[in-house]
């Protein structure tokens, strides 16, 4: 029997769906049920140390099972490995930015720029409105950049040391970062899933953004709400010492408000759909010459001299750029604040996403991840048990198939035709697409998305999951309306 014979694709975009007609729905399962086992106990064993190694080689190990099943049902080794290749390819963008990230905070740290918003941030953000403030700055960033990426790598990286400065838990810090950047990067007109989404379902663009804003947008006031008890009610140990790190900072670094032109520039940069990664080189570049105007003598003791020359220069901004690094500090609570990873600190998350690419290139190419979506669509019959099967479909595919673009592409073409037999307009679709595919990406670990915002923060996703609530919030949200048939829109027939 020839593999082409059982194995169909649909091409979207960049994108492939394969189906198998000789999977069954329990075959297709076995990688899912064996990879959730090993992951939980290999996070039991390990804990927070998982994400150093471990749980990466479980997605090896995953992808192994995929392909044993694959083998049984006569799909080629070629063909997986096609099929990883391609993913992977699909990530290369997205790994060279989070490389840039790493690049981008080693330079803003030791210009300056970061300790400055530290700075200034404290002055300005009092504790107890300091999770709703996130919050809404992040969205208003991510709305003008179009990327929760973005956000998170330049005034989410300022937030998260402020809120640490304060005595504000990470996980909260970063869940309201993450919540803010996800709902602008929903709304955007400039976002990429916002525009996958609509085309996926065969609605437009501007239809689709005004029908998100009805579960969007009560989603967002719960989560503000969400964030202004939070922050009433939490007690934080920063106060006292706010006076004391303000002036350990100016002691550590010459702060000036003319370091925040290089963050500016690289929002404008974003704004003017300049590609991310030119726009994070450029920051990244701006921040050494900075470094070098605005602190030689950090430069100076990140290169291990006395004083600067050419040499001594470019090897302390290389050194910023490449690896960790660190600045002196005697208070105990900035020695956190004043060192970065560089890019070295983002190869686990990279090495996080390529084996997660593994594992979700082989559950594609086997037509694991189509039987699944055709057995959720057959699963029900109502209308609310198709919005059911929708969601979970793309949070299943989040979690097996570790990317985003595929949670929203393989429903969106699975889903499409089955809302319009409903008498359902497609804007319908692709807004469940969002509330569901989109937005519970950032809250798996292995999932690029999970990986990246992670990797970017310094806080682990089991940390931040819980108070992300923007993101968790959005598909029970979308199914509420979807009970109640509350702005469920039906096809309008032409005469």
């Amino acid at each position: 029997m020839q593999e082409g014979k059982n194995l169909t694709e649909i091409k979207i975009e960049d994108q492939k769906i394969i189906e198998n007609k000789e999977l069954s729905i329990w075959e297709a399962l076995i990688p899912v049920f064996a990879l959730i086992a090993m992951l939980a106990y290999n996070v039991y064993v390990f804990g927070d140390d998982a994400l150093a190694g471990s749980n990466q080689f479980v997605l090896l190990l995953g992808g192994a099972v995929a392909a044993f099943v694959g083998f049984k049902n006569k799909v080629s080794y070629k063909r997986m490995m096609e099929e990883v290749a391609e993913n992977i390819k699909s990530t290369s963008s997205a790994i060279l930015i989070l490389l840039m990230v790493g690049a981008l905070a080693g330079t803003w740290l030791i210009s300056g720029i970061i300790p400055a918003m530290i700075y200034y941030g404290l002055q300005i953000l009092n504790p107890t409105i300091f999770l709703v403030a996130c919050l809404i700055i992040c969205a208003v960033i991510s709305i003008a950049t179009g990327s929760s990426w973005t956000t998170a790598a330049t005034v989410g990286i300022a937030l998260i040391g402020i809120g640490e400065a304060l005595g504000i838990s990470l996980g909260m810090t970063a869940g309201a970062v993450l919540s803010g950047a996800y709902f602008g990067d929903k709304m955007s007109p400039m976002s990429d899933t916002t525009n996958l989404a609509p085309a996926m379902a065969g609605t437009d663009l501007f239809t689709h953004i005004k029908y998100m804003t009805y579960t969007t947008v009560p989603t967002f006031i719960v989560t503000v709400v969400f964030f202004l008890i939070l922050g009433f009610t939490q007690e934080t140990t920063g106060n006292a010492d706010i006076e004391t790190m303000l002036i350990d900072i100016k002691k550590a670094f010459d702060v000036t408000p003319f370091l925040f032109l290089v963050p500016l520039l690289v929002i404008v940069l974003i704004v003017k759909k300049t590609p991310p990664l030119i726009a994070l080189l450029a920051g990244t570049i701006l921040g050494g010459v900075f470094a070098l105007i605005f602190q030689p003598n950090v430069v100076a003791q990140v290169a291990e001299v006395e004083s600067l020359n050419f040499k001594s220069a470019y090897k302390g901004v290389m050194k910023a750029i490449t690896v960790k690094t660190s600045v002196v500090t005697d208070n105990e609570v900035l020695k956190d604040l004043f060192s970065a990873g560089g890019m070295v600190k983002m190869l686990n998350t990279v090495w996080l996403i390529l084996l997660a690419m593994v594992f979700g290139g082989i559950m594609d190419a086997i037509g694991a991840l189509a039987r699944i979506s055709r057995f959720m669509l057959d699963l029900f019959d109502s209308v609310f048990g198709l919005f059911t099967s929708t969601v979970f479909t793309c949070i299943g595919l989040n979690l097996t198939a570790s990317d985003q673009y595929l949670a929203i592409v393989v429903p969106g073409k699975m889903y499409a035709k089955a809302y319009q037999d409903k008498g359902l307009a497609p804007e319908n679709l692709s807004r469940t697409l969002e509330d569901s595919g989109t937005v519970t990406s950032v809250l798996i670990p292995w999932n690029t998305c999970g990986a990246y915002h992670s990797g970017v923060l310094g806080v682990p996703v089991v940390d931040y999951a819980f108070y992300a609530m923007f993101n968790w919030l959005s598909p029970f949200m979308t199914l509420l309306f979807a009970a109640f048939r509350i702005k469920i829109r039906q096809i309008v027939k032409k005469d």
